[in-house]
């Protein structure tokens, strides 16, 4: 047994078996079960099934015998192949979805926060607007201040009609 003086690198295990692309199994997989999950298959199952019973029993070309042994086998084999390969494209979907949830909750975070910003901005300007003059206001003021003005014009000239008095 050979000594390893590095620890700081991890072991690479050797890997036995058949190497494949996951990726592209898993869209074979979605193919079979796309097409196993169709009319079509089903006609066309159905048409062979009953080709085969046909042929062998008015023994035109005889090559099943009655309890159909051979027919079985085959659908047995089918359906043994076809169940994982749906579960498969089964699974493959519900990670497909789930990912999509993932997505749709972070959108849905992201428009929640959005929105709270937009809020809060939203009621600061409303602050800043309540502590604008309104034309109103300024023309309230410019009236006080010009009767304010009138008052202190008609004292001005109040005083200078009176007569002096210089001592």
């Amino acid at each position: 047994m050979k000594r390893r003086n590095d620890l700081t690198t991890p072991r690479q295990r050797r890997r036995v078996g058949i190497h494949y692309d996951t990726d592209a199994f898993g869209q074979f997989s979605e193919a079979i079960a796309r097409f196993l999950g169709t009319a079509r298959y089903l006609v066309i199952q159905s048409i062979i099934v009953i080709v085969w019973v046909v042929v062998n029993v008015l023994n035109i070309a005889p090559f099943d015998d009655y309890p159909f042994i051979f027919l079985t086998l085959i659908l047995s084999l089918q359906a043994s192949y076809a169940a994982p390969l749906i579960l498969l494209a089964q699974n493959r979907q519900e990670d497909r979805e789930r990912e999509q949830v993932e997505r749709d909750r972070e959108m849905a975070m992201r428009t929640q926060a959005d929105t709270e910003y937009l809020a809060r901005e939203l009621a600061g300007v409303r602050l800043a607007l309540a502590d604008i003059v309104t034309t109103a206001d300024l023309r309230d003021h410019l009236e006080a201040i010009n009767e304010a003005l009138e008052k202190l014009v008609a004292i001005q000239e109040n005083e200078s009609q009176a007569p002096r008095h210089d001592s």
